[in-house]
């Protein structure tokens, strides 16, 4: 687990980060650190926890080969349920801080990381003001862990940003997901941005710099709107 700041004393409003299938690695801690500098108190879990020690991997180099085959296995030891209950102790956690402000945190996705953090916003309702998931896949199956049969829990505001052409996150599912927010009455905002699965990582081969920077702005808006509020 790592802990990210803002200069200066605070205290802040707190963003859980709930990283992609590459784990915690340079990439990720310095996205965690992005968002700190914008004036949050970060927390950024190793949700691969159960399955012990690992890389750090370099994505490029992973997807280079059989990614599913060095992934797979860290992947099967998590989940959005798993995700969603872990969530508690690092809120018991935030609680312990004298430098968090306010009772409503945050919570960002980046891949699978977007249907735990819809999950988490979800299984803990009244302690997360903003959710975004970026990228974020099967967020809406059959599953029975699937993060759209949550939607009527969900008190935070939510954003989806999707990516162009993702098998992972089809338009049917995308309207899915949408269809169980709007019944559930959660205020969301959901757009596809052409740019491809992964574009917000900046390790990933598919790094897109221009939908990154406009993927951060919404992401800030957000957290800026509804966890300030919620102070």
């Amino acid at each position: 687990m790592q802990v990210m700041t803002p200069a200066g004393d605070g205290p802040w409003p707190a963003v859980i980060m709930y990283m992609d299938a590459g784990g915690i690695r340079p990439a990720m801690s310095a996205m965690a650190q992005q968002s700190a500098d914008a004036g949050y108190l970060v927390l950024l879990p190793d949700m691969f926890y159960r399955f012990g020690p690992y890389g750090p991997f370099v994505p490029r180099e992973v997807f280079a080969g059989d990614f599913r085959a060095v992934l797979g296995p860290l992947m099967a030891t998590t989940g959005n349920d798993k995700a969603a209950a872990d969530t508690g102790a690092l809120l018991a956690w935030l609680d312990t801080r004298g430098d968090v402000a306010g009772w409503r945190v945050g919570a960002v996705g980046f891949c699978m990381g977007g249907g735990m953090a819809i999950a988490a916003a979800a299984t803990w309702p009244d302690r997360f003001g903003a959710v975004a998931s970026f990228h974020g896949g099967n967020l809406a199956t059959d599953a029975p862990t699937s993060p759209h049969l949550l939607a009527g829990a969900i008190e935070a505001e939510v954003l989806v940003a999707a990516a162009e052409n993702d098998g992972s996150y089809p338009p049917a599912m995308a309207a899915r997901l949408e269809a169980a927010l709007t019944e559930g009455g959660v205020r969301y905002e959901a757009e596809t941005y052409p740019a491809a699965h992964g574009w917000m990582m900046p390790d990933f081969p598919v790094y897109d710099e221009a939908a990154a920077e406009r993927g951060w702005a919404a992401m800030l808006a957000l957290f800026g709107r509804a966890l300030n509020r919620a102070l």
